[in-house]
């Protein structure tokens, strides 16, 4: 019997909300499922369960072999949780707060229930606040017009900054690692997902040429930023 991998896949923004006609990286996650036909599960909670949201992820997926379902907290889809969680393949999850997700899963148990799924194998990714929230910490806008740090779940170790190619999000991620306000950490451009195995990187990937990932630490009373350059998934379309 073959070892069980925790996988995650944390996508620094982008994905098939905004851009559904570039499902490179939706592609690669339902390809690490290695079935013909994965369960895909939404977890819309950040985003407050948008119904637009869901209707896109349905449009997006729907072009796929698999089968894709959501999960909302304010119209769950059973009592049973646990089960309807365990029975899927990958679990997506979408952007919006990241502190209200981490609230309203704990309220719920549902990050207990998330990592019991993990720990069984089955994929977790997600994008924006579906990224960060996988980590120790990281920067979060979970207050308009602000980047603040946050405590998240843990799952992987070290802080996280998704978006990294937008303004402000750079010198915002130095700053708060050069003063010890966050851990060392990975930071991720839009259009670029970080694919973990067992707690440990194994492979960046990019859905846009120019996008690029980043290992950020601190190093005596400065911070170093080692390039992490993605695998292009469309390569082969070239």
């Amino acid at each position: 019997m073959s070892e069980i991998k925790r996988q995650i896949v944390a996508i620094g923004g982008g994905g098939f909300s905004k851009e559904p006609d570039n499902p490179l990286i939706e592609q690669y996650i339902l390809n690490l499922a290695a079935k013909d036909k994965p369960r895909v599960c939404l977890v819309p909670t950040a985003g407050g369960d948008r119904d637009s949201y869901i209707v896109q992820f349905y449009a997006a997926f729907m072009q796929f072999s698999c089968t894709p379902c959501h999960l909302s907290l304010f119209s769950p889809p059973t009592v049973d949780l646990r089960s309807f969680v365990l029975e899927q393949d990958i679990l997506y999850v979408g952007g919006g707060n990241t502190r209200n997700l981490l609230a309203l899963w704990k309220a719920w148990e549902l990050d207990q229930i998330i990592k019991e799924a993990w720990e069984k194998g089955t994929i977790l990714c997600g994008v924006s606040a579906g990224s960060l929230c996988w980590f120790e910490e990281g920067v979060s806008d979970y207050l308009p017009g602000q980047l603040n740090p946050l405590k998240c779940l843990g799952f992987i170790k070290g802080s996280h900054s998704p978006h990294y190619n937008h303004p402000q999000r750079r010198p915002i991620y130095h700053q708060l690692i050069a003063n010890s306000l966050l851990s060392n950490g990975y930071a991720a451009d839009d259009g670029v997902a970080l694919h973990f195995v067992n707690e440990q990187i194994e492979k960046v990937v990019s859905s846009h040429l120019e996008a690029k990932a980043y290992r950020v630490e601190k190093c005596g009373d400065s911070v170093t930023e080692t390039v992490l350059t993605p695998t292009y998934l469309g390569g082969a379309l070239e």
